[in-house]
């Protein structure tokens, strides 16, 4: 049985215009014991500024790694989001960020196929993501970094078009990160798709989805960038929990949400529920 261990994606600062060491103090301030920081190539000007929370990989990524070890917080994994569709794009942003995190210790790299070109055919776009992916894998292997694809755009928002995406390359380095929140939008049964790739989970994003969203978006969208706080929405997170220990490696839930508040009353929630299963 695998470990379960709860984090947070930096997303819940995102509106609290505050740099990403901020972030990492007072997530491990609310009980977190991981984060997932986002990262971005060149140079942004809020995050420059120290108003916002994602990291250069300019940057040194020992800036992330000593964040961490001064909050006692451990990385869960980068969120290196970029379009698999596009490689002129992704092939260099993904190998970048598994050369970052291999520095800064991250174990995972998470990201999906992105919006594609309007000009291109599904066709060509499967042709262009098993580039991307190739190209990522060959970097991810001998440092022993994790890509995990997560159900979020035009060709993962159903369980075949995701594993169809996972099959493009063969390589030990590709697993799923999986959105409970995204999965539910797309108008699926999310415990069911976890149960379908959780031998091959790497990663969990832990979104819920409120009834008010459920129900002006849900089958019309193909994911969202945050949820609501975790236990107050429509996903059963014990039966989660319990699907995630059936992972082969351990699983951490990164929580995504839009606020300290909402982070805080996530953990709460979420901690209930392991003591109640241990």
């Amino acid at each position: 049985m695998s470990n379960v261990s709860f984090g947070i994606n930096l997303e819940f600062i995102r509106h609290q215009d505050k740099p990403f060491e901020w972030g990492v103090q007072k997530a491990a301030e609310l009980g977190y014991s991981h984060v997932e920081p986002m990262v971005h190539l060149g140079r942004e000007l809020l995050s420059e500024a120290g108003y916002f929370h994602s990291v250069s990989m300019l940057d040194d990524p020992l800036r992330v790694k000593r964040a961490c070890d001064a909050a006692g917080v451990k990385l869960s994994g980068l969120s290196a989001h970029t379009p698999l569709c596009k490689p002129e794009i992704g092939v260099e942003y993904l190998k970048q960020a598994i050369r970052f995190a291999a520095e800064c210790g991250a174990p995972v790299i998470n990201t999906d196929e992105g919006p594609k070109q309007p000009w291109t055919t599904e066709e060509e776009d499967f042709v262009l993501m098993r580039y991307t992916l190739q190209e990522a894998a060959k970097v991810a292997e001998p440092r022993g970094i994790l890509i995990g694809l997560e159900p979020h755009q035009q060709y993962s928002r159903s369980p075949e078009g995701l594993d169809r995406i996972h099959g493009l390359v063969k390589s030990p380095a590709i697993g799923i990160n999986f959105d409970t929140g995204n999965a539910y939008l797309c108008g699926h049964d999310s415990l069911a798709w976890l149960k379908r790739v959780v031998q091959r989970l790497v990663h969990l994003h832990a979104k819920d989805i409120s009834g008010q969203q459920s129900a002006s978006e849900r089958g019309k969208v193909t994911g969202t960038p945050v949820g609501c706080a975790c236990g107050e929405g429509v996903m059963d997170w014990a039966k989660v929990v319990r699907l995630c220990r059936q992972a082969r490696r351990d699983i951490v839930l990164s929580v995504e949400c839009g606020t300290v508040e909402q982070a805080e009353r996530s953990i709460r929630h979420l901690q209930s529920l392991a003591r109640t299963a241990a």
